[in-house]
């Protein structure tokens, strides 16, 4: 069975500690969700930079990334139906991206 980038973007960053916590519990119970798919539930990430052969820009790009986690799922259309549930999809998005073995 074939593993997926699960890559995140947009959405905000809590304004105080309780809603952390809330959101905490919402990743919590979608990993949980999940079960065993989740092969790395990743974390959040910081700023992100932008290498290119004309230099290095430091604003994070157009769509920056805001963090990731690797699932295992059949098919990609499997693992579209998985990240539906994603708590992030209140005001960012999930792309996906299958891991190819080298």
């Amino acid at each position: 069975m074939p593993d997926y980038v699960f890559a995140y973007h947009g959405s905000k960053k809590p304004e105080t500690a309780e809603e952390g916590q809330k959101e905490m519990e919402k990743w919590g119970a979608w990993f949980a969700q999940m079960g065993d798919a989740v092969v790395n539930p990743g974390n959040a990430v910081g700023q992100s930079w932008t290498v290119s052969g004309s230099g290095i820009n430091h604003d994070g790009g157009a769509n920056p990334l805001s963090g990731f986690t690797v699932v295992r799922a059949d098919s990609m259309e499997a693992a579209a139906e998985m990240a539906k549930g994603c708590p992030i999809l209140n005001g960012g998005t999930v792309e996906i991206a299958p891991v190819i073995e080298m």
